[in-house]
């Protein structure tokens, strides 16, 4: 598993946005620059960030593009599947299942049980992670991704005590 580029430098793209002081708006060559992408690449992500509701553009002298919304507002999750979809999505087993009309482990799956799990984890930690919560340091992102992950755990384990 791998992220894409279009993945990467589309959130990249939609931290720099956010981290503009309110009224402050990015352009393309802007963008360019501080991600070290070219015009046409930079555009094509800020494009596709507009058609999915996550930034708005205004044109003109004065123009660019900024947040659609606020930083809390938006979750990464939303941000991932729009970029990319998700790992494990319901219907993959039909779309995978080989030559035949059914999948042959249709009926006992190890492999779709794994899947599932990573997406749920996923799922998990990019629904309660926003674009504000990634505006942190890299080091306080550490100790709050890592209070997340532990709270999930905990609440996992209660739920199966019950």
């Amino acid at each position: 598993m791998k992220l894409t580029a279009h993945e990467e430098y589309g959130l990249r793209c939609l931290v720099q946005i956010a981290r503009q002081p309110p009224g402050k708006s990015l352009t393309i060559p802007e963008m360019s620059r501080l991600e070290g992408i070219s015009p046409a690449y930079a555009g094509k992500i800020l494009q596709f960030l507009r058609q999915g509701g996550f930034v708005r553009s205004v044109r003109g002298q004065v123009g660019g593009y900024s947040l659609a919304a606020p930083p809390e507002k938006i979750l990464v999750r939303d941000v991932m599947a729009l970029l990319g979809g998700r790992i494990y999505e319901r219907g993959f087993c039909r779309s995978h299942r080989g030559q035949p009309r059914a999948c042959i482990h249709s009926a006992d799956c190890s492999v779709r049980s794994l899947w599932r799990t990573i997406q749920g984890a996923l799922d998990d930690v990019l629904g309660k992670t926003t674009l504000k919560d990634l505006l942190r340091g890299e080091a306080e992102m550490s100790l709050w991704l890592r209070d997340q992950m532990l709270s999930g755990s905990r609440r996992a384990s209660a739920s199966l005590r019950q």
